[in-house]
C-alpha cells in the first residue's frame, strides 16, 4: 500500500461519492473503485458500505480514516522539515573560537545575525585552544572556527578574514614602561620577560625588530590567562589591541608599540567542501556569498 492509496481513501471518505472523489483526484471513477477494492483486499476488511444510492463508512473505515489522515499529516510534516533542512533553515552548528574572536565582537556579530535570519538552527559556541581547531574541523566535531591568523591549515580547510587589528604591549602597572611617554620601541624590550599568548606573531615580530631572543617565562594559553599573568607581574605580553577596549583587568596597562603596526587578522575557518546546508548558509553569510 502506498500513500496515494491513503489519499484515494480519504477523498472518498470526505465526499462519500466515488465519482466526485475521482474528479477531485483527476482519475477515472472505475480506476478509483479498483484502488479502493485493492486496499480492502490488503486490509482484509470492508471500508465502505456501497449501495446504488449511497456510500457510507463502515466502523473499520471510520477507524482507518483517523489513522490515514494522521499518516498523511505526518508525511507532509516530514516533507516540510526535510525541505527546510535542505534550505539550511533547520539543523545544528557547532562553532569553535579563540578568545580574541569574542573580545573583538566578531563572534557575537556573526552568531546574532545568523540566529536572526535562521532562528530554528541551533548554534553552539565553545572556546578551544587555537592549535586544536583545525583538527576538530577536519574531524567534524566543529563546523566553523574563529581564529587569529596566521594558523597552519590543511588543504581541506579555508580561511576568510573578518577583521583586522594590530598588536600592543600589556605591562604590569608598576613596570617602568607603564609610565613611559610615547610608543614603546622594540629594542627597549630586549631585557624583558614575556608571557606569550597562543598567537605569538606579535612577540616574534617585536623580537625580530629589536634583534633579540625573547625570554619567555609563561605561555598560559587564553588571552585572559595571559593578562592575568601580566597583572601579577610575571612579565609583559604582546597582545591584540582589541583588548584595550574589551578588558579592564587590575594592574594591567596597555601601551602602543612604535613603528609600523604589527597587523593581525581574525578569520573564520571552515571546510572547503561543506555538506551541511545550515553550515553552508553561515559560511555564505560570513563570506558575502549567501543566496
Amino acid at each position: 500500500m502506498e500513500l496515494r492509496h491513503l489519499r484515494y481513501f480519504i477523498a472518498v471518505a470526505q465526499r462519500l461519492h466515488f465519482a466526485q472523489a475521482a474528479e477531485a483526484l483527476g482519475i477515472a471513477p472505475p480506476t478509483l473503485t479498483v484502488q479502493i477494492q485493492e486496499m480492502e483486499r490488503v486490509l482484509q476488511v470492508q471500508l465502505f458500505r456501497r449501495t446504488k444510492r449511497s456510500v457510507a463508512l463502515t466502523a473499520a473505515g471510520e477507524a482507518f480514516l483517523v489513522e490515514a489522515r494522521e499518516t498523511i499529516a505526518q508525511f507532509e510534516r516530514a516533507l516540510h522539515i526535510g525541505q527546510r533542512a535542505g534550505r539550511g533553515e533547520l539543523g545544528r552548528i557547532h562553532i569553535g573560537y579563540v578568545g580574541s574572536a569574542a573580545f573583538s565582537g566578531i563572534l557575537q556579530k556573526q552568531i546574532r545575525a545568523f540566529r536572526k535570519a535562521r532562528p530554528n538552527v541551533l548554534v553552539q559556541a565553545t572556546e578551544h585552544a587555537m592549535g586544536e581547531l583545525p583538527a576538530l574541523l577536519e574531524q567534524g566535531r566543529v563546523d566553523v572556527a574563529f581564529v587569529r591568523l596566521p594558523v597552519e591549515l590543511p588543504p581541506s580547510l579555508r580561511a576568510h578574514v573578518l577583521a583586522r587589528d594590530a598588536f600592543c604591549a600589556a605591562v604590569p602597572a608598576e613596570h617602568t614602561l607603564a609610565s613611559a611617554t610615547g610608543p614603546i620601541k622594540a629594542r627597549s624590550l630586549a631585557g624583558e620577560t614575556f608571557v606569550v599568548p597562543e598567537q605569538d606573531l606579535g612577540t616574534r615580530e617585536i623580537a625580530r625588530r629589536g634583534r633579540f631572543s625573547p625570554h619567555i617565562v609563561s605561555a598560559p594559553g587564553t588571552l585572559l590567562a595571559v593578562l592575568t599573568q601580566v597583572s601579577v607581574g610575571a612579565g609583559i605580553a604582546i597582545v591584540p589591541n582589541v583588548l584595550t577596549r574589551a578588558v579592564n583587568l587590575p594592574n594591567v596597562v596597555f601601551k602602543t608599540l612604535a613603528g609600523e603596526p604589527i597587523v593581525s587578522e581574525v578569520a573564520a575557518v571552515f571546510r572547503k567542501h561543506e555538506h551541511s546546508p545550515a553550515t553552508k548558509r553561515l559560511i555564505g553569510q560570513m563570506t558575502g556569498t549567501a543566496d
